[in-house]
């Protein structure tokens, strides 16, 4: 075996024992939690580099800014946590179908893709980057407002059904 196949088989070990690991932490849906974390950095660099350009540095700031991206991750674990939580109780303790529940999480993480992505997008505008395509900062808003719609018919909903249930 020569050394580039030896350096092959390395990098494949690695690499499939990095995503191993994410599908174990996160699920099948892995990809979503590392773009996120993609987008945090992203974030942060995009934010930099416009307070650079307009003298605006400040490293208590920048802390802030981290400190913020921490945050967001502890409001991520904590959708699904309750969400599961509260679905084991449905389940085990009042036997109502709490699985819509489910959608606390996923609806959590895909606002919070929205939110970075947009603040990616504003960052590079402030700092100057020209041709952003409208329609992906228009697209980007419209999902937003439909997610926030969705989400509200969706309680809506399952509000309803549980207050005819209720009435049982």
């Amino acid at each position: 075996m020569n050394e580039a196949n030896k350096i092959l088989d390395i990098y494949n070990v690695i690499v499939g024992g990095v995503v191993t690991i994410l599908t174990v932490i996160f699920g099948k849906y892995w990809i979503l939690f590392v773009g996120f974390l993609m987008f945090n950095v992203f974030d942060y660099i995009t934010g930099y580099m416009k307070a650079r350009k307009l003298k605006k540095e400040s490293s208590s700031v920048g802390l802030n800014g981290i400190v913020k991206k921490l945050a967001y991750w502890i409001v991520i674990a904590v959708s699904f946590l309750v969400a599961r939580m509260l679905q084991l109780m449905g389940e085990e303790l009042i036997h109502i179908d709490l699985s819509f529940l489910d959608l606390l999480g996923w609806f959590t993480l895909a606002c919070l893709i929205i939110n970075e992505a947009r603040s990616i997008l504003e960052n590079l505008v402030e700092y100057g980057v020209q041709n952003i395509p409208r329609v992906l900062i228009d697209g980007l808003a419209v999902t937003e407002k439909i997610l926030n719609e969705r989400t509200d018919d969706i309680l809506d909903t399952e509000k309803g059904e549980n207050d005819d249930d209720d009435r049982n």
